[in-house]
């Protein structure tokens, strides 16, 4: 799998993290999007993905014959690896301006109008000449494009505004900036939107009745799309003693969005659906994806169903899709259903329990005890839940409970996701898989030298499976080293995406798999389940000659929009957690080192689950060293630490909602100084730079 660099290049903007740089091609078309005090120009891809850094524009001998390229030209270049690693761009020639945007808010004094940048990584603000800033209020959260002063290597960028999209005090304005901030496509065509309201409810024709099956889906309490439910039931096969048949049904979107529909084009280009704390940006207008896609209760719903069959050690041994029609019998929560299975069941769930319920936990137990026996990675995180009041504010953040529900949907979901991908294989159809590649050799290594700070064993050549990590954290899960390791081991994996080659999927354990059950909200499913209906010949909506030529690019679109939807979503929940928190400054807080970096530290608040900022030169007067080997902060000259993992009080010196920010004071000592670390180890994959700065003394 191509990996990236790290951009560390010195003339970066002040206190900006250093980011991961995706794998840049020989030449590609970029954007200059920002400029330094010393006039050094930072170009990005045109179409790079979510987080990638600013790479810096050289001086080119081609500027004489090009022109001296600005802010906002859109340009094709070279890239080159300099001795030290580093990427720089050097220009072939300029293409014209580019679209990129900023998003910002308007602040006006002095008789000037600037646009701020609501993206903390972003430091300089845009200045809007008089003509620019007519009708504008104080507030204002505007759209802008850089433009005016290319030509001038000092002072304030220049911009115009493209329009105004809400207000900065508007309680729903997190969700509003992520959406902009990330370019989240919004609406839906006119043409789209026409074809979703001419969709017509199902019938049984070419379809499997199963509407006396009682399937029941079970989601999130506040859920408005319903794309799976499900159902077991012992095997009465004398041949499979102890076993179980359980069933999972999905919407059959492949109905109602085919290829080469206004529909299609839609949901293509979003990818996925993008879920904030107060809204949702759906990938099927509402028409479909809260109605007749949606398994609502008591009504006739189009689906496609998978039938598996599991021995009593939960192996599969057959299973079988057909196109169906179904009736859901309930629609629970995942509360619900646990709450009656632990024994108080309410109106709703006490006729199910017999028939419904206590089957499906029973087939659970079986389903898990193969899981057990396949071993996927066992990585612990805590997810917060926030909670919003009818007027649009924070009104809590809670733990997301972690309840046998869940485990017991995530399973069913996993073992059908599991058979659409052996499926096709056996037919020899194409598909999307959904595949998790194992860690690298570089991620690895790291991983030991930090182990080996903990008196760890980890044998550097020894074959890396699924088991051995699990031991590892089963071994520290009682340990102080818990949190830490648990933390590590999470870094260590690689990110999952979508391939029309299969690698198999690391974390899960599993050589085939790919993404079948949620076509309401995932465009990958949708074509999983086009090619389905291709392989088993189950109707002509199947997989298109056109899906199947696409396929790589649709795989790496799709992979880029499900990183561009987290991204918006972490965004928008840090700028609702700052705004939450904003009337709790000066307040003091427990939280735990979940980042060090040369720059600071990022603490994790143990309350709300948000990640605050110590500044590096707040800890102390001395330089210090970032030695990632051990994950920490060394003081140069006392030999004092600040490690990853450690619990920690903090005070809250200011939250700032627009950004998501959150500044915090160390309260907690660091650690004295390791004797048996040598001190000359110190920062040497660093080479040895200072993290930062001495109090009272400018680098």
């Amino acid at each position: 799998m191509a990996r990236g660099t790290f951009s560390r290049n010195p003339k970066n903007r002040a206190g900006q993290r250093p980011s991961r740089t995706d794998a840049l091609p020989p030449v590609g078309v970029v954007d200059v999007v920002d400029k330094d005090a010393d006039g050094d120009l930072f170009v990005q891809l045109v179409k790079a993905n979510v987080g990638s850094s600013a790479i810096r524009l050289a001086p080119g001998e081609n500027e004489a014959v090009a022109g001296a390229p600005g802010l906002g030209d859109r340009l094709l270049v070279r890239f080159d690896v300099l001795q030290n690693g580093e990427r720089e761009a050097r220009l072939i020639k300029r293409l014209g301006q580019s679209a990129h945007r900023i998003l910002g808010v308007i602040r006006k004094s002095r008789g000037e109008t600037r646009v701020e940048p609501v993206d903390r990584r972003t430091k300089d603000s845009l200045l809007l000449v008089p003509g620019e800033a007519g009708g504008l209020k104080d507030g204002d959260l505007v759209l802008a494009q850089i433009g005016g002063s290319s030509d001038r290597p000092y002072g304030p960028k220049r911009g115009k505004v493209l329009e105004t999209v809400g207000r900065e005090d508007d309680p729903r304005a997190a969700s509003l900036i992520a959406i902009h901030t990330h370019g989240v496509p919004t609406g839906f065509s006119d043409a789209a939107e026409s074809e979703a309201l001419s969709a017509k409810p199902p019938t049984l024709a070419g379809r499997t009745d199963l509407r006396d099956l009682p399937l029941v889906t079970i989601d999130p309490p506040d859920a408005r799309d319903h794309d799976d439910a499900v159902f077991a039931q012992p095997d009465d096969d004398p041949k499979n003693p102890g076993g179980w048949i359980a069933w999972v049904a999905i919407a059959d979107v492949a109905a109602y969005v085919r290829p080469g529909s206004a529909l299609d084009a839609d949901a293509r280009e979003k990818g996925n659906s993008v879920y904030f704390p107060d809204r949702v940006e759906p990938m099927l207008p509402e028409t479909l994806s809260a109605g007749l896609c949606s398994l609502l209760e008591h009504e006739p719903r189009a689906c496609m169903a998978v039938r598996m069959v599991f021995d009593a050690h939960g192996r599969k041994i057959g299973h079988k899709f057909l196109r169906g029609l179904m009736r859901s019998a309930a629609k629970l929560s995942y509360e619900q259903a646990q709450t009656a299975v632990d024994g108080k069941p309410d109106d709703v769930t006490g006729p199910l329990m017999d028939a419904v319920l206590t089957p499906l936990w029973a087939a659970y137990a079986v389903l898990k005890a193969g899981r057990d026996v396949r071993s996927p990675l066992n990585i612990e995180s805590t997810e917060r839940r926030i909670q919003m009041d009818d007027d649009g504010h924070v009104a809590a953040i809670t733990p997301r409970a972690s309840l046998e529900a869940h485990k017991l949907i995530e399973e069913f979901m996993i073992q059908a996701n599991v058979c659409a991908a052996q499926t096709l294989e056996q037919r020899r159809t194409p598909l999307i898989y959904r595949i998790h590649d194992t860690p690298s050799a570089e991620k690895l290594l790291n991983l030991a030298d930090f182990l080996a700070t903990l008196a760890i064993p980890w044998t550097k050549g020894e074959t890396v499976r699924t088991e051995r990590f699990n031991r590892l954290l089963a071994q520290t899960r009682a340990t102080a080293h818990a949190e830490i390791v648990n933390e590590v081991v999470l870094r260590t994996q690689m990110q999952a995406q979508y391939s029309p080659d299969n690698v198999g999927h690391f974390g899960l354990n599993l050589d085939k798999y790919a993404h079948f059950t949620s076509p309401i909200r995932r465009y990958a499913d949708l074509i999983v389940h086009r090619a389905l209906i291709r392989a088993l010949g189950l109707g002509a909506d199947g997989l298109a000659d056109i899906d199947i030529k696409n396929l790589k690019d649709t795989a790496e679109h799709i992979t880029a929009a499900e990183r561009r939807a987290m991204a918006a979503e972490r965004d928008a929940i840090d700028r609702y957690v700052a705004a939450f928190l904003k009337d709790r400054e000066g307040a003091t807080f427990a939280g735990r080192i979940s980042g060090v970096t040369r720059f600071g530290l990022f603490v994790r608040l143990t309350e709300t689950g948000a990640d605050g900022l110590v500044p590096v030169s707040s800890l102390g007067g001395e330089y210090f060293i970032h030695d990632d080997r051990t994950h920490a902060l060394v003081g140069q000259r006392s030999g004092e630490r600040w490690r990853l993992g450690r619990t920690v009080e903090v005070k809250l010196k200011e939250a700032t909602p627009i950004t998501g920010g959150l500044l915090l004071e160390m309260l907690s000592d660091p650690e004295p100084a390791d004797p048996t670390a040598p001190r000359a180890r110190l920062g040497v994959r660093d080479k040895g730079k200072p993290a930062g700065v001495k109090r009272g003394r400018r680098r």
